[in-house]
C-alpha cells in the first residue's frame, strides 16, 4: 500500500477517461495532459491509459513499505526520492519506506505520476478518474489516505529516460461549428491577439482575457454537446477553452476547436500566463 504523507495541492487519480456516457450528461474527464501521463505510464510498463496521479503544482509526498518503480512527467520541477533529487522523464526505483517528493513546479502545472501496475482505486462508470465538475470518481487524496497497485502486466521497456521537449508557439484551432453566430473580425482576434490565462481556471475550462470577441447574431442556443477543446464564448466575449472535465452540454457557441496536441498544452498553463492561439484552414470553411 501506498500511503500519502502529504496531498499538495490538488492531485487527483486519473487515467484515459470515462468514454461513452455523454449521452446521460456525464463528461469523459481523465489525464489532462494526455502525452504526458501516457509517458509516464509507459516508463513504468503500463498501459497508457493506466490509472496515475495528476498532481497540480508540488507539495505531492507518498510512502510505501515496498519498493515502488515509478516515472514523473509534465510539468519541470524537482523530485526527491529519500530527500535526494532524482530525474524527470525517467524509471526510478523508490526503495521501501522513502519518501517520494514533488517540487513545485519550475514551469508547467501538471505532473504525471505512475506507478508500476497503476493505481487500483475503485472504478466508477468504467474510469477511476475524478471529474472535478460531476463530482464521480475517487475524490481529490487527502493525507492519510492508503492507494492500492494493480499487478505489472507488462515488462519494463528497455528505455529508462525520454528526452524532455517543450511545445511553444500558438495554440492550434479550427474554426468550430458556430463560427458564423461572430463577426469575422472576432475570428481574426482569436487568432492573432495575446490572451491571458485567467486566475479561475482549472479542469473544467481556462478562462482568457483579452480583447472581447463579438456576436452577429442576437439570441441564445439551446444545449449542444461540447468536446474537450471546443472554444465556448459567453455573453462577455472571453473565451473559455474546455478542459477535460467540460459539462456534456452548453448552449455558448463554439467559435472554434483546439487541436489534441492544443488542447493538452492548456494542462501546463498558468494563471497570467499569455497566450495565442493560431488558425489552421479547413477546406470548405
Amino acid at each position: 500500500m501506498i500511503t500519502v504523507v502529504a496531498s499538495g495541492a490538488a492531485t487527483f487519480v486519473e487515467d484515459g477517461g470515462r468514454r461513452g456516457f455523454a449521452g446521460i450528461g456525464v463528461s469523459p474527464s481523465g489525464f489532462f495532459d494526455r502525452g504526458a501521463a501516457a509517458a509516464a505510464n509507459r516508463l513504468v510498463g503500463n498501459d497508457p491509459a493506466t490509472a496515475a496521479l495528476e498532481a497540480l503544482g508540488g507539495g505531492l509526498c507518498l510512502r510505501s513499505a515496498a519498493a515502488m518503480v515509478v516515472a514523473v512527467t509534465g510539468a519541470q520541477g524537482p523530485v526527491r526520492v529519500a530527500g535526494e533529487p532524482v530525474a524527470r522523464n525517467s524509471t526510478v526505483i523508490v526503495p521501501p519506506d522513502a519518501d517520494l517528493e514533488l517540487g513545485h513546479p519550475t514551469r508547467g502545472a501538471r505532473s504525471y505520476l505512475a506507478v508500476r501496475g497503476g493505481i487500483a482505486v475503485r472504478p466508477v462508470l468504467s474510469s477511476r478518474s475524478w471529474d472535478t465538475l460531476g463530482r464521480l470518481g475517487p475524490g481529490p487524496l487527502t493525507v492519510g489516505d492508503l492507494l492500492s497497485t494493480g499487478p505489472a502486466i507488462r515488462p519494463l521497456p528497455p528505455v529508462d529516460h525520454i528526452p524532455t521537449w517543450e511545445s511553444s508557439g500558438p495554440l492550434a484551432v479550427t474554426p468550430g461549428p458556430r463560427l458564423d453566430w461572430f463577426t469575422r473580425d472576432s475570428w481574426d482576434r482569436l487568432t492573432t491577439t495575446e490572451y491571458t490565462v485567467a486566475s479561475d481556471s482549472d479542469r473544467v475550462g481556462i478562462r482568457l482575457t483579452g480583447d472581447p470577441l463579438t456576436r452577429s447574431r442576437g439570441g441564445e442556443l439551446p444545449p449542444e454537446g461540447l468536446v474537450r477543446g471546443a472554444i465556448q464564448v459567453p455573453p462577455d466575449g472571453q473565451p473559455i477553452l474546455l478542459g477535460p472535465d467540460h459539462p456534456a452540454t452548453g448552449g455558448y457557441p463554439v467559435i472554434g476547436v483546439l487541436t489534441a496536441a492544443a488542447a493538452d498544452r492548456c494542462a501546463q498553463l498558468l494563471p497570467g500566463d499569455r497566450i495565442r492561439l493560431s488558425a489552421i484552414l479547413v477546406a470548405g470553411r
